[in-house]
């Protein structure tokens, strides 16, 4: 039965991911405490649709913040994975945002909106985060974005 975070997540029609496998020699998510640090997730989804490219060199804001939600959701897949429910989400303490992008892109902080406002949608007050959001000049697979993440749980 789902709970009452994945219950509003479909009532928006979010669907809620299998938590990607590592692509590489790491773990997805280290828990430590009531801390869950997840690896970087990318811009992926489980039927391998990608969207990659460079933000500022062919693809547009919004194609970054859709991006960023697909990392979003993803990340909320590994939280599920590891502790069962997200209901025992406590808050979402930090995400870190990379994005592929030209040298000229500015930017980098409307893309990661697309994650930011995914977790406020979902989680409330619990999803509000400090963030950081940067622009690379290369991302694993060519992907657009990659999010790494620091959640709290009970």
């Amino acid at each position: 039965m789902a709970g009452i975070v994945e219950s509003l997540m479909a009532e928006l029609g979010l669907a809620l991911p299998a938590a990607p496998l590592p692509a590489a020699n790491y773990v997805p998510v280290v828990r430590t405490g009531n801390l869950l640090f997840v690896s970087g997730q990318i811009s992926r989804t489980p039927d391998g649709r990608e969207i990659a490219g460079k933000l500022g060199a062919g693809l547009s804001i919004e194609e970054g913040q859709e991006a960023a939600r697909i990392c979003a959701l993803n990340i909320l897949a590994q939280v599920k994975a590891t502790v069962g429910d997200l209901d025992h989400i406590v808050r979402v303490v930090r995400l870190n945002g990379f994005v592929n992008s030209a040298p000229d892109f500015l930017d980098h902080p409307k893309v990661i909106n697309g994650a930011s406002d995914l977790m406020g949608q979902v989680l409330g007050e619990k999803g509000k985060h400090s963030r950081c959001a940067l622009g690379v000049a290369a991302l694993p697979f060519g992907v657009a974005v990659e999010i790494d993440a620091v959640v709290e749980v009970a």
